[in-house]
């Protein structure tokens, strides 16, 4: 007691404390949040993520934006006298030295301003021990600087944005929003009395903090019943989630947030971000019967390549469906499209055989389908193109060639085809690759452009950099204009769908095989948008189609990016003319069709059988066909195909099988075969070599549209 007289009287009597004392301005600027903060492109915080992970603390809150309740509440609890005193409450040292002469339990009489001082000064803080004599001592000499050049609010300020509330939580904004979900302004009376109740021991069991925060209530004449704020304790106590409900771009937070109290600019538009992914968590939820629980969102702004929208993923998965590889499906088919226009090898009235083929790989035959599993007969590349069949595809990059539309992709973008192009076959037409949503969004965004490419970014100044033409503006414009064309897609699609929208915009969709992903592509004159949907796990959707999966999302985020904007169709680049053009036979009605210069044609004849030269369809050259094992060999047979077959026969290893007028069916036997086309005078006109092997080869994919 002697001890403490002595202390006392010192204090009173002695000189102000000597060391420098920060200003209230060096304290806040020192202040570092645990959190970096994603903003917007128009600087409004969108995003926060902890990046130091030794505390939580979040932005300095002012003292008027704290509530008036939790104000009052710590006061009471801590320091009631502290709009009295000059730092140090002698009344309070005086009882509660009194009070440890005679009690088990020690009292403290740590003022708010002398706590502070410890929060500001390490060599203050308490050791397991408690403090010293000499840093008690310390303590309030400091106290009292500090009121002599701070003021009441600034002191108060600073300590509810730097005192320990709970476990790693640092300051009144972390705690409130960790503990209740809300703002440091909107915490009510009894929210105020728990936090409070924390201040003295953050660590202490549910039980105690309710005991304390029961006391506070009924000093303070609460109407609140104990086992209510019992109850509110424990809910507090339990949360886990700090900021969930600010959450709209985590993805783009991971990959732009490295630095604690880092204010990060994005390019980003708050409210679309956040209508995007709340689109998409609805379509997730009407989807989840089907076995749908992923999806992703990207949106560009054709110009500048800047990213205004990136939802790595609305479906609870940590996965980033932006920069996943996922197969393609026919999303590909544009870009193999515009490389046969732009290379004179089609135009889009040209017309497209969708019958049964088989082609021949390394692997054995590949043989494609429609999603549909019919086929349409001749049809125009408009029409293949814009109803998506896979047919035609497959043919168009024979015609193209496998490296030639393998080196397209790569030139737009596609860097995630890493094999060579006679790993992927022909079934690259149809999507086999495996593709990232960013890359893909961004290959569309160049036909947009006419053929222009650049890169996208998240980074303010970063996107439209390695700015190079990748395809001809003509022919991009006319795969543009076939994807913008309802009437031809309608074949598939029907002329009512969610692809059609009241401006214009081309759009292309796409599923994978097994339905494992399912893509909406698509661009106006301002925007492209590209939504995946599918299943991280690799499980398959059911009966999930492209109209049906990601097309209502790109559709409701094409419409809320046009509601106040127009889009018109591109204008015609030189070189590109239009005219009307007619069918013989009248395959398709005559229409207004884009050629590019000196590939036009008014007429578009399909010749006959009869005119086409011989030739055998099936098998192909160095065909490789398998018995199947699971399949009675009776019940087994191969058809051969040929055209111009007029007058010719068949003749198989020598043997005469009959006339090659329709196709003829032939068990197959194991071993080497020559099937020829022979004239009546038994020359041959045609022939191919195939082998029969009498174990099965793996099954053929089917690719889906």
């Amino acid at each position: 007691m002697k001890r403490f007289v002595l202390l006392t009287g010192c204090l009173l009597a002695g000189p102000v404390f000597a060391e420098a004392i920060l200003t209230p301005a060096q304290v806040q600027a020192a202040y570092r949040s645990s959190e970096a903060q994603l903003l917007d492109r128009s600087g409004v915080p969108l995003q926060s993520l902890r990046v130091d992970m030794k505390v939580r603390r979040l932005p300095w809150v002012p003292l008027s934006d704290i509530s008036p309740a939790v104000q009052q509440a710590v006061l009471l609890a801590e320091d009631q006298r502290f709009m009295r005193h000059g730092g140090v409450d002698v009344s309070a040292l005086a009882t509660a030295a009194w009070d440890n002469l005679f009690s088990k339990k020690p009292r403290g009489a740590s003022t708010i301003t002398m706590q502070l001082a410890g929060q500001l000064d390490a060599d203050l803080q308490a050791s397991s021990g408690g403090r010293s004599l000499r840093q008690k001592w310390d303590q309030m000499r400091a106290a009292q600087a500090i009121e002599d050049s701070w003021s009441k609010a600034q002191i108060f300020e600073a300590y509810l944005n730097l005192v320990s509330f709970r476990g790693e939580l640092q300051g009144i904004a972390s705690a409130s929003y960790s503990l209740f979900g809300k703002a440091p302004s909107g915490l009510n009376q009894t929210d105020a009395i728990i936090l409070a109740s924390l201040v003295r021991a953050p660590n202490a069991p549910p039980a105690t903090v309710t005991r304390r925060a029961c006391a506070l209530a009924k000093e303070w004449r609460m109407d609140s019943s104990c086992q209510l704020i019992g109850q509110r304790v424990q809910t507090a106590l339990q949360r886990n989630a700090l900021y969930a409900e600010l959450a709209p771009a985590p993805q783009v937070a991971q990959q732009l947030l490295k630095q604690p109290g880092a204010q990060v600019a994005s390019t980003l538009d708050g409210p679309l971000q956040r209508f995007a992914q709340e689109n998409l968590r609805q379509q997730l939820a009407s989807l989840r019967e089907r076995n749908v629980n992923d999806g992703a969102i990207i949106v560009l702004d054709n110009r500048s390549g800047e990213i205004l929208a990136y939802v790595g993923n609305a479906g609870g998965s940590h996965v980033d469906g932006v920069t996943a590889l996922r197969q393609a499906g026919s999303t590909l088919k544009p870009f193999l499209y515009e490389l046969a226009i732009e290379r004179r090898l089609m135009t889009a009235a040209s017309v497209m055989d969708d019958s049964p083929l088989d082609v021949a790989t390394a692997s054995g035959m590949y043989a494609p389908q429609n999603y549909d599993r019919n086929f349409k007969g001749y049809v125009s590349a408009r029409t293949s193109l814009a109803s998506s069949l896979n047919i035609p595809a497959v043919r168009t990059v024979l015609l193209t060639g496998q490296d030639g539309f393998y080196n397209r992709l790569k030139d737009v973008g596609l860097s995630s085809l890493t094999e060579a192009a006679e790993y992927y076959g022909p079934s690259l037409a149809l999507g086999s690759s495996e593709v990232t949503l960013l890359e893909l969004a961004n290959a569309y965004r160049a036909l947009a452009n006419g053929g222009l490419y650049s890169t996208a970014s998240l980074q303010p100044g970063q996107a439209g950099k390695d700015r190079r033409r990748v395809m001809e503006a003509g022919a991009a414009f006319i795969v543009g204009d076939i994807l913008a064309d309802r009437a031809a897609r309608s074949m598939t699609f029907g002329l009512r769908n969610e692809l059609g929208t009241n401006f214009w915009s081309a759009v292309k969709t796409g599923t994978s095989k097994d339905m494992r992903d399912n893509w909406c592509m698509g661009y106006s004159a301002r925007y492209t948008v590209g939504v995946w949907v599918g299943n991280f796990d690799g499980k398959p959707m059911w009966d999930v189609s492209g109209v049906t999966g990601a097309a209502p999302v790109w559709r409701d985020v094409m419409d809320y990016l046009h509601r106040n904007v127009p889009s018109h169709a591109p204008k015609a680049p030189s070189g590109v003319l239009q005219q009307m053009v007619t069918y013989q036979p009248a395959l398709e009605a005559p229409r207004r069709e884009w050629f590019i210069f000196g590939t036009e044609s008014p007429v578009i004849a399909v010749l006959g059988d009869t005119v086409k030269p011989p030739a055998i369809v099936y098998p192909a050259e160095d065909s490789i066909l398998a018995i199947d094992p699971d399949i009675p060999p009776a019940l087994q047979r191969v058809f051969f195909q040929a055209q111009g077959s007029h007058a010719l026969r068949w003749v198989l290893d020598g043997k005469d099988m009959g006339a090659a007028l329709d196709s003829i069916s032939w068990r197959p036997v194991p071993g080497k075969h020559a099937l020829a086309l022979v004239d009546d005078a038994g020359k041959t006109v045609a022939q191919v070599a195939f082998q029969v092997r009498g174990n099965a080869l793996a099954q053929l994919a089917v690719q889906g549209k």
